[in-house]
């Protein structure tokens, strides 16, 4: 007994010095939070300290690294029992989904998992103090409340979503301010420099990339959420400095999928949050500005995978660490950090007090996806005659947890995405399958639904973005569940042996990475302007032909190495006379010589749009470009490159004469200059560029109009476009549209159109009948109708090419990248 009594006093005392041991921000930091902008390190390390100190109670995991090579974790607090079970907690989770198929029953008497992700935008950092505190008050042995609720929920807290972009804001404010902030907003301290700190290292805002993963941070962070799951996450964010505060319920429009229980849970969280600012005097305000409709958000991606999915916002962007507002009082990063602090703490109360509700809803809700409760039966066949378009689209599935298959059955009928009515379907040459009728069913139909529907048309974001649109794979939406198979492996890539050389078709963009990478190794490559036939096989526009003669001596090697790397088929020839259409020697085959891109950024450019445009060059080309900053441009040497790239802005610099004659020089000279939607709308304010835009003449100059003001925003939208797919011609003998059917579904999201461009290529045109898909203003959309969308002019020796919408939008409209590339490496050529 004395043994025992000695043994149980000496784990007592462990415990008690464990628990006397865990570190408050204060004592591990040096300072109060709120004081100073923590480094990102510095809460790594504090949140590694406290988990060291209480063991029991927290884990730590590191489950990736940024572009920029900085840690991100997550940390899962809860009861003791709860942490040893953690484990079974989450398979138990995945259970409830029917996503773990073990034979074991799932329980719904287990904990509720509730996900509180800060700072996703890096200046947005108040986010990431609070997650410090709320860590400190669960572990916290002088909490007996926290220790209430951990009985019931495992809290996992993700710090800080965007390390880069934090620390690229904090580095930069403590360069800006002195030993005292100064809160007058004119000082430099609240006047972030471009590319600012909101974005990842590619300018990419993470907080609509969750469906898409894109980037290496989401990539990283979604495959750890879908192996969790949990019943409620909350993206806590920061908004203007003068704003109050947001938390739920969201502004309309919700998706028609959001279930019932997810409305109504949302307004509870809701409650108990407005009990405790109103308790504090804080202002706040609900229902408006943040929806529930674009799936890729921090707040819907959650809510369309089973949770109460929700963002808060809190006013503080630019107010460094304390700004005076429009109101005359102070904020300060201590007041923004209390305030996520209080709603976080907040949200896992209702969590605690309502676990085994939000478990058993979470089980209902997979459960009537799977049964088809409230959810359509539709299986979507894509087919393509491209295997690698089928892949991509097969990759998107893959990291969002959706099963698929290939149909079993070809012969059926359904909605053909592309025609626009019911047919028979019809098989291009691969195809994959997705059913409803599965763990994530509402996700599936949000994703892959060809109109969705909006109550409301005052949203946040893009209004369409089906897949098969977006991803250019033709579709069939079946009012049924097909049988499906397997989907089978990918279709190994052959090395071929020439001692001529080599013809790769070009149907696809792993034709276009294939191209860059060839040029990126010097082998030099030549493309056919148009059809021809060697040993029977018929070989498009665009076919890339690399020759023996005159090329690297390992040239076969290497093309090979590629073709595999991006699963590209290439086909050995040994002669340049073909059976039918131009040999090599034709005027119709083309040398392509490597361009030098460059690539216009800084002041007055869209940063997340010059992102785009170094992304894809980086990561997915894989070829070099080189970042001018445009206010530079009167002192940089142009004749360094061969295209020069102006994505979206409002190029201030170039309302300077020299510095638009030196662009006008450049193109002159024989350059290629790609300018896309803002960048192109500035070109056209010059004569020498060709381009004119079509402006709105509805309205006489003389008319008077007395407008409704508690109307205002309302009659706003009838002039809206927030983003919407149109199908546009396009003239695929051109270059720029080569590996491209007749059409191209383009995501529109302004009213800019162009006029016949004047002894050019109109390659996209917008005819009267291309609205597909989306919210479209009803002003705005009888407008919207006889324009040029792409073009190309020749100008002097050079070339200007125009993209009037964003071809590259997020890096998730997959269809659009091709045209991209060719612009770069084809046209002009």
């Amino acid at each position: 007994m004395k043994k025992l009594f000695c043994a149980g006093f000496f784990l007592l005392t462990t415990f008690i010095l464990s628990a006397q041991s865990i570190p408050s921000p204060q004592q591990f930091l040096g300072y109060e939070l709120g004081e100073h902008f923590t480094p990102g390190y510095k809460i790594v390390n504090y949140f590694n300290a406290v988990a060291q100190a209480a063991p029991s109670m927290v884990k730590v995991q590191k489950y990736g690294e940024t572009n920029e090579r900085r840690d991100m974790i997550v940390a899962f607090i809860s009861s003791p029992q709860n942490i040893q079970n953690l484990e079974n907690i989450r398979l138990n989770n995945l259970r409830l989904a029917d996503i773990q198929k073990d034979g074991t029953p799932a329980d719904v008497n287990a904990p509720a998992i509730v996900w509180l992700s800060y700072n996703v935008h890096g200046n947005e950092p108040s986010g990431s103090e609070a997650a410090m505190k709320v860590l400190y008050a669960l572990t916290d042995p002088n909490n007996a409340q926290a220790k209430q609720w951990l009985q019931n929920v495992v809290v996992v807290i993700d710090p800080c979503q965007n390390p880069d972009g934090r620390d690229r804001y904090v580095n930069w404010y403590n360069t800006a301010t002195g030993n005292h902030f100064n809160a007058d907003p004119q000082s430099r301290e609240h006047d972030e420099p471009w590319p600012y700190g909101r974005t990842n290292h590619y300018n990419f805002d993470l907080n609509r990339d969750w469906a898409w993963q894109t980037q290496k941070e989401n990539q990283q962070k979604v495959k750890l959420y879908n192996q969790w799951l949990p019943q409620v996450h909350v993206d806590l964010h920061e908004q203007g400095f003068d704003a109050p505060y947001y938390f739920a319920p969201a502004a309309q429009p919700y998706h028609e999928v959001v279930t019932q229980w997810q409305r109504d849970f949302q307004i509870q969280i809701g409650k108990n949050n407005a009990k405790y600012f109103d308790e504090n005097g804080w202002l706040y305000f609900t229902k408006q500005i943040f929806d529930l409709f674009y799936p890729s958000y921090g707040d819907t991606y959650p809510t369309y995978n089973g949770a109460i999915g929700m963002t808060y916002e809190q006013g503080g962007i630019s107010a460094g660490l304390g700004i005076k507002t429009s109101s005359g009082d102070t904020l300060t990063l201590a007041d923004r950090l209390l305030h996520h602090y209080t709603s976080s703490i907040s949200t896992i109360e209702v969590t605690a007090n309502n676990a085994h509700q939000l478990v058993s809803e979470f089980k209902k809700y997979f459960d009537n996806n799977i049964n088809g409760v409230g959810l359509d039966n539709t299986t979507y066949v894509l087919t393509s005659s491209d295997q690698n378009k089928i892949e991509a689209v097969k990759k998107l599935l893959d990291g969002n947890g959706i099963n698929y298959g290939i149909s079993s059955n070809e012969n059926f009928s359904g909605y053909n995405y592309f025609d626009n009515k019911t047919e028979t379907f019809k098989n291009e040459g691969f195809q994959i399958a997705v059913n409803t009728l599965q763990p994530k069913g509402r996700m599936v139909k949000v994703l892959f639904e060809q109109q969705s529907k909006l109550v409301d048309s005052a949203t946040y974001d893009i209004t369409a973005w089906s897949i098969p649109y977006s991803y250019g794979v033709g579709c069939w939406a079946v009012k049924d569940k097909l049988s499906m198979s397997p989907y089978p492996p990918v279709q190994s890539v052959t090395p071929v042996q020439s001692n001529y050389g080599v013809l790769i078709p070009y149907t696809s963009l792993n034709a276009a990475d294939v191209l860059a990478n060839l040029l990126a190794q010097k082998i030099h490559v030549r493309f056919s302007t148009d059809t021809f036939t060697y040993n029977g096989k018929v070989f498009g526009r665009g076919t890339l032909i690399v020759l023996k003669g005159n090329n690297n001596p390992n040239w076969i090697n290497i093309v090979n190495s590629v073709c595999n790397k991006y699963n590209v088929q290439a086909y050995a020839v040994q002669t340049g006379f073909m059976d039918a259409g131009s040999d090599f020697g034709s005027d119709d085959v083309h040398f392509i010589e490597a361009p030098k891109v460059a690539l216009l950024t800084g002041n007055n450019v869209s940063h997340t749009a010059a992102g785009e445009v170094w992304c894809f060059f980086d990561n997915e080309l894989n070829y070099p470009v080189t970042q001018l900053n445009t206010e530079d441009l009167s002192d940089i040497d142009l004749h360094d490159y061969t295209v020069l790239i102006m994505p979206d802005g409002y190029y201030s610099a170039l309302n300077e004469k020299n510095v638009a004659s030196k662009i006008d020089e450049f193109v002159r000279s024989g350059g290629k200059l790609i300018a896309t939607e803002g960048g192109a709308e500035k070109l056209s304010s010059f004569d020498w560029s060709g381009l004119k835009l079509i402006k709105d003449t509805t309205q006489s100059s003389d008319s008077i109009i007395q407008k409704n003001y508690g109307n205002a925003e309302r009659e706003s939208l009838t002039s809206f476009i927030p983003g919407s797919i149109y199908k546009i011609q396009l003239d695929n003998t051109h270059p720029i549209a080569y590996g491209y059917p007749n059409y191209y579904y383009t995501l529109k999201q302004d009213a800019r159109v162009y006029a016949t461009i004047k002894g050019g290529w109109n390659v996209g045109i917008l005819p009267a009948n291309a609205y597909t898909a989306g919210f479209v203003g009803s002003k705005l959309k009888p407008q919207l109708k006889q324009g040029v969308l792409i073009g190309e002019k020749h100008y002097g020796n050079g070339d200007i090419i125009i993209f009037n919408d964003d071809v590259l939008f997020r890096l998730f409209w997959q269809n659009g990248k091709m045209l991209f590339a060719n612009a770069v490496f084809l046209s002009g050529n």
